[in-house]
This record gives C-alpha cells, sequence and structure tokens, in this order.
C-alpha cells in the first residue's frame, strides 16, 4: 500500500466495516511507520488487472510480536482464496521482521474470518469486551505461534483468481 491507495482503500474500509471503519489519518499515520530501515509495518492492497482494489491487509510488529492489523476483501472475492493470500503475504512480513508469533483481534460475530485464521494454525487465547466501537462489539484475540512455518506454504492453485496479486509496496495499515 501506498499513499496513493489509500483513497481507495478508505472507499472499500468504509463497505467492509462501516460502524469501525479506519480514518485517512489512520491509515498515513500506519503508512508513516512503513518506510525506511526502522519500519515496523507491512501494508499491501490486492488489485484486478484494471487496478480495481480487491483487498487490502496490514502488519504491525514490535519486539518480537507481529500484529495482522487488518485484512479486508471485497464481497464479490470472498471464497475465491485472496483472504488466505493476503494473510500468508502478512505472515512472511512477520518472519521478514523477525516475529517469533503473530497475534490479531476479530470480532467475534465473524465466523467466516474465525475459521480463516484457524486454517493457519491461530488459536483463540482471550476476548477484549467491547473491543470495536461503536457497537461494542466484543473482540476474539488469537495467536500464532510459528507464523514461519504457514508463510513458508506455498499458494494452493485456486487461492486467488487468476492475475490478481496482491501487492506488497512495503506500506502500512491496521484494523484489528
Amino acid at each position: 500500500m501506498r499513499w496513493w491507495d489509500i483513497e481507495l482503500v478508505l472507499g472499500l474500509e468504509q463497505r467492509l466495516f462501516p460502524e469501525d471503519a479506519w480514518s485517512a489519518g489512520m491509515f498515513w499515520s500506519e503508512l508513516a511507520h512503513a518506510r525506511g530501515s526502522d519500519a515496523t509495518r507491512r501494508y499491501l492492497v490486492a488489485e484486478e488487472p484494471d487496478g480495481s482494489l480487491i483487498g487490502y491487509g496490514g502488519l504491525a510488529a514490535v519486539g518480537g510480536t507481529g500484529d495482522i492489523q487488518t485484512i479486508g476483501v471485497l464481497p464479490t472475492h470472498r471464497g475465491t482464496g485472496l483472504g488466505s493470500r493476503l494473510l500468508r503475504a502478512l505472515l512472511r512480513a512477520a518472519t521478514d521482521f523477525e516475529c517469533a508469533e503473530v497475534l490479531l483481534e476479530v470480532r467475534v460475530d465473524n465466523a467466516p474470518a474465525q475459521r480463516l485464521y484457524e486454517r493457519f494454525g491461530f488459536v483463540p487465547i482471550g476476548i477484549r469486551r467491547g473491543y470495536y466501537q461503536p457497537a461494542n462489539v466484543d473482540a476474539l484475540v488469537m495467536r500464532l505461534a510459528d507464523p514461519a512455518s504457514y508463510a513458508a506454504a506455498a499458494d494452493t492453485p485456486g487461492d486467488l483468481p487468476a492475475n490478481t496479486l496482491p501487492h506488497t509496496h512495503q506500506g502500512s495499515k491496521s484494523h484489528g
């Protein structure tokens, strides 16, 4: 993700997370931590060949722990493997940042996302009450102890529609 992606990401963010969408300032702040030798973030976007945005994701890394900040996939592309590809790319970033573990928060009412994370080895470790505001929805906290093993896995055929790739521009974004 780069600064020129922010407007498109904001549009998708509003569509996917209308109650707790990030602001442009939040994206700008995350991208500011994604550049240079002291970078602690990696954000990426997935685009169709025509340049239309279909997904995005972000990771923060501090002190050997990665935190999946967000993964968002256009509803028309759910079930195509795009979420898996984005997650795998973020786990590769966690490995690049030498993270020994990766954490994330997911809405307790988002069973499809929870299943995706479980397929990658994430296990529930707690609940954050009222984490998602203003809806006051709880977050399930999940942990992956060995991100390198899942980052190294090959993408399976059918993970993504033909010619659709996540672009890792060493950017940044976050969404718990």
